[in-house]
């Protein structure tokens, strides 16, 4: 019997009457709404007990069907790459107003820092004449595709919480992460491979860590799955020594079975899920390394991104994306390390360092978003990159009597972009003041964005919601708006 209408079997009048004071309401406003409140339910319910990550239909018309999500850990310096400031290169080295330093905190600057004109040479690229920097060379051709939000904004000033917030919609740790939410809405459209995939390059978990993509209160067949481009793809998932596929299948019909009995008994739905995930890492066994290996790619698709078969890369990675959602996994999502740019070392200088980094990144990036238009999939593939805030428009104070140039963490304005599954292409939103201090236009925060990603996977992002400790929960929390003019 499921165990969710057993439950239901035990409940008196006087529990139903206690528990819906609202919900008759509730449902009565849904059915004269003709939509439900929460997440799209699977056709069968039995479906959800058997694959939690049956593909679903979006409540409304959706432009984008997956996400990949391009995380450059650590926050790249906007003001080199995207936000084009010719006025503050003018004044480089010239003391900080205190206008703009004045009830502000940074995280390693103080007393009256030197401006920091980009040392970096911008290029208007494409139709849209969008702006890009040097460092880029290669994504100045994929410029029409690209959305540049140059409004930014959060609160949050440190990597971890800062990461959080744009994961979670909440600085602390605990809460369902971006790819759980798209995943609990929508599950997947490859039954043999996890809805939500994590690929890692530059050797170091996210800020955040694993909470970053984790499932926080929601079930944990919804949280990610860390694949590796080297080795094993999924740790512990192939079969140990001695034992086969058919022994591991006969062992795994009696962990079922054991499962199954506890669920009928105890109704917990963690126990669905440790049934699903046990049968679909049985699944994954196979169709796993088919997924993962590059080296199937033709020599001119390996060349393009950079990547080298049996290697661990962000250039791998990048074609590893795109063969996973070509395969129907709903969100993938990739950190890479590396981005933290305060000049303590030549690695983290924003001349020869930046040029150094974004060689990294920069070819796979454009590989990616050219491989996924000649295939047809960007029109409805969601490309989002970015880091967890900005870099400031004067020099980081400890480094800032040496050769070597950086700038220090950032929330007030910073720069991020997006590409495919609905957005405007070759198109620049909001502005930043004249130095890059402040959002001069077309704010957008931290939950607007996630609103915004929300609604082009065909959710509002108010209803797309989960019950815990007695309240609604929502990513966005209590805020957000969708920013719809870099909608198409």
């Amino acid at each position: 019997m499921n165990p969710q209408l057993q439950n239901l079997t035990l409940q008196t009048r006087r529990h139903f009457l206690q528990q819906s004071q609202l919900g008759l309401g509730a449902i009565a406003l849904s059915a004269l709404m003709g939509n439900s409140a929460s997440a799209a339910k699977p056709e069968s319910s039995i479906d959800s007990v058997i694959n939690p990550l049956a593909p679903k239909a979006a409540p409304f018309p959706a432009k984008a069907k997956r996400v990949i999500y391009l995380h450059l850990t650590g926050s790249p310096p906007h003001l080199d790459l995207f936000d084009y400031k010719p006025e503050l290169v003018k004044h480089t080295d010239e003391p900080c107003p205190d206008s703009f330093l004045k009830g502000k905190r940074f995280a390693f600057t103080s007393g009256v820092p030197k401006l920091l004109g980009t040392p970096r040479k911008f290029t208007q690229c494409g139709q849209g004449g969008v702006w890009l920097s040097d460092a880029i060379p290669n994504m100045h051709g994929i410029a029409d595709e690209m959305c540049v939000i140059k409004s930014m904004f959060t609160e949050q000033f440190n990597h971890a919480p800062a990461e959080l917030l744009l994961y979670t919609g909440s600085a602390r740790s605990g809460r369902p992460s971006l790819g759980s939410w798209v995943t609990y809405g929508l599950g997947s459209e490859n039954e043999n491979l996890p809805g939500f995939v994590v690929l890692i390059s530059s050797g170091v978990q996210p800020n955040g860590g694993k909470n970053s993509y984790g499932s926080g209160f929601l079930p944990s067949v919804f949280q990610g799955v860390q694949c590796r481009s080297k080795g094993d793809p999924v740790l512990y998932v192939t079969d140990p020594p001695g034992m086969d596929r058919a022994m591991r299948r006969e062992s795994l019909d009696a962990l079922r079975d054991l499962n199954e009995l506890q669920s009928q008994e105890l109704g917990n739905p963690e126990t669905l899920t440790r049934i699903a995930q046990y049968e679909l890492a049985y699944r994954m066994q196979t169709a796993v390394p088919e997924v993962m290996d590059i080296s199937k790619e033709t020599k001119a698709t390996l060349d393009s991104y950079g990547a080298t078969p049996g290697g661990s890369s962000f250039a791998n990675n990048c074609l590893l994306a795109r063969r996973l959602v070509e395969q129907g996994v709903r969100y993938v999502q990739l950190f890479d390390w590396g981005w933290d740019f305060h000049a303590t070392g030549a690695d983290t200088d924003i001349k020869g360092g930046l040029t150094n980094k974004c060689a990294t990144m920069d070819k796979p990036v454009a590989a990616l978003i050219k491989d996924l238009k000649q295939r047809g999939l960007l029109e409805d593939t969601l490309i989002i990159c970015g880091g967890e805030f900005g870099r400031t428009p004067f020099r980081e104070g400890r480094t800032s009597g040496g050769a070597l140039l950086g700038r220090d963490h950032y929330p007030d304005c910073f720069s991020m972009w997006m590409a495919g599954g609905g957005v405007k292409g070759g198109y620049s939103h909001g502005e930043s003041d004249e130095f890059g201090f402040s959002v001069a236009k077309d704010k957008v925060h931290i939950h607007d964005l996630q609103a915004t990603i929300l609604h082009l996977l065909g959710f509002d992002h108010t209803r797309l919601t989960t019950r815990f400790q007695g309240r609604d929960y929502r990513l966005t929390d209590v805020h957000g708006n969708v920013v719809k003019q870099i909608l198409v």
